[in-house]
């Protein structure tokens, strides 16, 4: 196994800049897993951090060469263990591809690299009146790599939509290495199959992202915000059903139950009512004139649904902060202990029942679930808080997790809205998929990587 190891390491190097290949094993360790709970992960055998596309092909020339699993990574901020390495990988790293190639103002769309942040890329386009909407709460340290790999979303979703969306092309390093360009530059394009979306979402299992074209929109206007405290979930349900039933199309519509909000107010002291089943926050980006309407008709709204302490923010300022709780929640949720979070997407008119639902759950369990989404598209993400060091508590959170998972596919829903399958939901994806849908994902790994070296054992179970 040394030797083996020693040889796949020279190989590497025969191309490769030293700095660019990580044998140390204290580093290594670093690379081990992203930000899941429940998901197993091994060791690799080595790291590189690649710099450029010709860095990728090396590292799969050589893989499949000598039948070694890769395991591509970006930010390692994952929720589902699609970036855990397994015993004897290369990790493979992007994080160091961080140029923005291009970006093409009167066309509209930008060139990077899947190394480059989020917000990078937002700061870079909003210099040119321009702005890329899908907007993960992880948006400051997650890459675009990674946001592909995943179709992440965001809170913007209910009016923009998630990452494919905006995906124009791609260009994808096979498993042999060899390069494939999917996609094209143009706003209008059907020619051929559409593999480009095939890989936006396929978690490293096809192919290996180098870079990616995206399709930007002008800078929206400043934002009008209102938010509306609820004395019980189902109001806040019924609002935001009456929200979409009118036609109203606000750029956000966030849902934060009450074990949120009062762990939000113990991160940052926020001062928000304590007693609230739940919160509802809205904005519209639209022109002002619009907006200020969009905005009081969502107010009259979540007041006629029952809401109380309907406040619609006076200036940007008020609106950041009023939605700062729920872009903080990922973070103050983190001092009630050890979290599994989960990320179901139900259909709109079930909303108030998936939460309900959930807190039987919690009740049965005995262990607090708190729930925050992006109400506006059903997109809920239940995280379950437990002492990691209790082994029976830990069997109750596994349990809870999976009892979700079921609640959510009873409803019409699906197992994960923007997180990705990974390690923690490929059984569950294949429940979601049945057998025919199952056998053709399959067929699609094993026509793009026969020996089965990208990303073993994530998205479909071995």
């Amino acid at each position: 196994m040394a030797e083996t190891s020693d040889d796949l390491i020279t190989a590497l190097r025969a191309e490769l800049p030293d700095e660019a290949v990580v044998t140390d094993p204290d580093r290594l360790a670093s690379y081990q897993h992203d930000m899941a709970t429940f998901c197993p992960y091994g060791t690799p055998a080595v790291g590189v951090l690649a710099r450029s596309t010709e860095h990728v092909q090396h590292v799969l020339r050589v893989a499949s060469r000598l039948g070694v699993p890769v395991v591509p990574q970006g930010g390692r901020t994952g929720l589902s263990g699609g970036a855990n390495a397994i015993d004897g990988c290369i990790v493979l790293s992007l994080e160091k591809m961080t140029t923005i190639r291009e970006i093409d103002a009167p066309n509209r769309i930008a060139v990077v690299e899947p190394g480059v942040l989020n917000s990078t890329l937002s700061a870079a386009v909003a210099e040119h009146g321009l702005f890329y909407p899908p907007d993960p709460s992880s948006w400051e340290i997650s890459t675009l790599g990674g946001n592909v790999a995943t179709n992440a979303g965001g809170l913007c979703c209910v009016k923009y939509g998630v990452t494919a969306d905006f995906v124009r092309g791609l260009e994808v390093v096979l498993a042999d290495g060899e390069v494939l360009r999917t996609g094209r530059r143009t706003a209008k394009g059907v020619a051929g199959y559409d593999l480009t979306r095939l890989f936006v979402g396929s978690e490293g299992t096809l192919g290996v992202v180098t870079e990616v074209t995206l399709a930007l929109r002008p800078t929206g206007q400043e934002p009008h915000t209102v938010a509306g405290l609820f004395p019980t979930v189902a109001q806040a349900g019924d609002a935001v059903a009456r929200v979409v039933a009118a036609g109203l199309v606000p750029s956000l519509l966030e849902f934060m139950d009450q074990t949120s909000l009062r762990a939000a107010n113990d991160y940052r002291n926020m001062g928000l009512p304590e007693n609230a089943a739940a919160m509802l926050i809205a904005q519209s980006d639209a022109d002002t004139d619009r907006a200020v309407a969009d905005i009081g008709a969502i107010a009259a709204i979540f007041t006629e649904a029952g809401g109380f302490d309907v406040v619609e923010a006076e200036d940007l300022a008020e609106g950041e902060m009023l939605l700062t709780a729920r872009r903080d929640s990922h973070y103050a949720l983190e001092a009630l202990g050890s979290r599994l979070t989960d990320d179901v997407c139900v259909p709109l008119s079930r909303l108030a029942d998936f939460v309900h639902q959930v807190e039987k759950v919690a009740a049965e369990v005995d262990l607090t679930i708190a729930t925050v989404g992006h109400a506006g598209d059903g997109n809920l993400h239940p995280s379950v808080m437990f002492d990691a060091g209790d082994a029976d508590q830990v069997r109750r959170a596994d349990r809870a997790f999976d009892e979700i998972m079921r609640i959510g596919l009873e409803m019409g829903g699906t197992v994960t809205g923007e997180h990705g399958v990974g390690v923690l939901k490929r059984d569950w994806l294949a429940r979601e998929l049945g057998p025919v849908g199952e056998r053709v994902h399959r067929e699609l790994k094993r026509l793009f990587d026969p020996a089965g070296i990208l990303n073993p054992g994530k998205v479909l179970a071995p």
